[in-house]
């Protein structure tokens, strides 16, 4: 199902760690997927930022199929939906 609704919003998505961070900080998302096979150590500040801004979190299971959901051709630990 989370991959199914990152593939529907590609064209608002945002890819990667420090990118999503740096788009929620500037209040710009609306949602954020993360890796659980991920580096806990880099996905755990996203998580925490999303929490404290009240953003909803999902994690999905797989680096590779969030990437190939995203639109790429290598793994993704976090993506973030665009405010439309």
């Amino acid at each position: 199902m989370s991959y199914e609704k990152v593939r529907q919003v590609q064209s608002r998505i945002i890819i990667g760690t420090k990118q999503t961070l740096k788009a929620m900080k500037n209040s710009d998302v609306s949602e954020v997927f993360i890796a659980v096979d991920a580096d806990k150590q880099i996905t755990e500040k996203v998580a925490s930022l999303a929490q404290e801004l009240s953003i909803p979190c999902e994690h999905v299971a797989s680096m590779k199929e969030l990437g190939s959901a995203c639109g790429i051709e290598v793994g993704a630990a976090a993506a973030a939906v665009k405010k439309s």
